[in-house]
């Protein structure tokens, strides 16, 4: 389910920095920051009421929140490089993206954001790429380019940086796993400028953060999210192009493949992604003649409203209903193996209301993990 946002609503400064802080927060990521902004209305009554749910949870220190004035200065430091702060709810904020579940509620930019609003094409492969391979990236995505898509990818060495470079003319956006500001690999830093001044950069994570593994897949689902469709140019069965497809799937996208030759390992995936029903294509024209039915995922801006607050978890509880004993109840319920919410809901015979409240403190106490779906899944203290 996509989060409840009003969108075409710019936020004033003082209210994105406030998203910012709550975005930053530790155990926060977006699916429980959509959570707190349907419970409580507002991303400061979340942040107030936050330490004494991750208390209730059972977390033995406190929870990390970043003081407002040091979130002040990475928002002061973006706009005086020329970047900016966008959130959920902003216009320029693709609607495509905002559909996702787990859809970063602040993303930085550095560029021209108006790329978000044209159609977009997710172009990703191997790092180690063939010589063919980064030719074929290259030609592929200069023709989408020619016909009005924009190219997204990741930045990364091999097919993403010849995509990158065939599509920079007409447009491109990187999206990049670590801070905006930092350039990985740094072997791309004249590609990262020239994005900067002709296309568009994308982070989700803060200034100055260095990429870390975990970060690259939640990258890759950008890079699908803001996509019509993804092409798997080469990629081995184990790269994180098959993650970025397998993430196109799920969210709606088409998924398109260049066949290889099957004694290369690099053809593997996408001759694996064809074999299990992956568009098969050879040049832009066949991916053209799909993507042209791509309507956003069916999405308009009637199915978006203000953030209300649905329920305020100090007050609308059952009183006959105790958390401790929820809590109990749900730790007993749940395992190392995601599950549904409503499954958990349904078996326990808990309210929606006790359930969610005893969720999101245990969330924040780091003993469980959301995941898209409205899933849940314990975690290894």
């Amino acid at each position: 389910m996509a989060p409840t946002i009003l969108k075409n609503r710019s936020l004033e400064d003082e209210e994105k920095i406030s998203w910012l802080q709550l975005i930053r927060t530790e155990n926060v990521g977006p699916i429980t920051f959509f959570n707190f902004m349907d419970y409580y209305g507002s991303a400061d009554k979340a942040l107030a009421a936050i330490p004494e749910l991750a208390k209730r949870g059972g977390r033995k220190k406190p929870l990390i929140i970043p003081p407002r004035p040091f979130v002040e200065k990475e928002y002061e430091a973006v706009r005086r490089q020329g970047g900016d702060i966008i959130t959920a709810c902003d216009p320029v904020y693709p609607l495509a993206l905002s559909a996702l579940e787990d859809a970063p509620p602040v993303i930085t930019v550095f560029g021209n954001p108006a790329l978000m609003q044209k159609p977009c094409i997710g172009i990703v492969g191997a790092r180690n790429a063939s010589l063919n391979g980064r030719k074929f990236a290259h030609k592929l995505a200069a023709d989408l380019g020619m016909a009005g898509q924009i190219v997204v990818s990741g930045l990364a060495r091999g097919i993403d940086t010849a995509a990158h470079e065939g599509a920079l003319a007409q447009g491109t956006i990187a999206v990049v796993a670590g801070g905006i500001d930092v350039v990985y690999p740094s072997e791309n830093q004249n590609l990262y400028n020239r994005i900067k001044e002709q296309g568009l950069i994308i982070a989700e994570n803060p200034l100055g953060a260095a990429p870390r593994a975990q970060d690259f897949p939640r990258r890759n689902r950008i890079v699908s999210g803001l996509s019509q469709g993804i092409i798997v140019v080469e990629a081995t069965l184990r790269s994180g192009s098959l993650i970025t497809a397998r993430l196109a799937g799920e969210q709606g996208r088409d998924v398109y493949a260049v066949p290889g030759h099957p004694l290369d390992p690099r053809a593997s995936g996408p001759n694996a992604l064809i074999r299990d029903g992956a568009t098969l294509i050879r040049s832009a024209e066949d991916v053209l003649e799909n993507v042209n039915h791509f309507t956003g995922n069916g999405l308009s801006d009637s199915g978006y409203s203000r953030f209300e607050p649905s329920f305020d978890p100090a007050n609308d509880v059952p009183a006959s209903q105790s958390f401790d004993e929820a809590r109990d109840i749900i730790i007993n319920n749940l395992s190392y193996a995601p599950c549904e919410i409503n499954e958990i809901i349904r078996h326990t015979g808990l309210s929606t209301a006790l359930a969610q409240t005893v969720l999101m403190e245990l969330e924040l106490a780091g003993r469980i993990q959301r995941l898209p779906g409205n899933r849940v899944m314990l975690l290894e203290e």
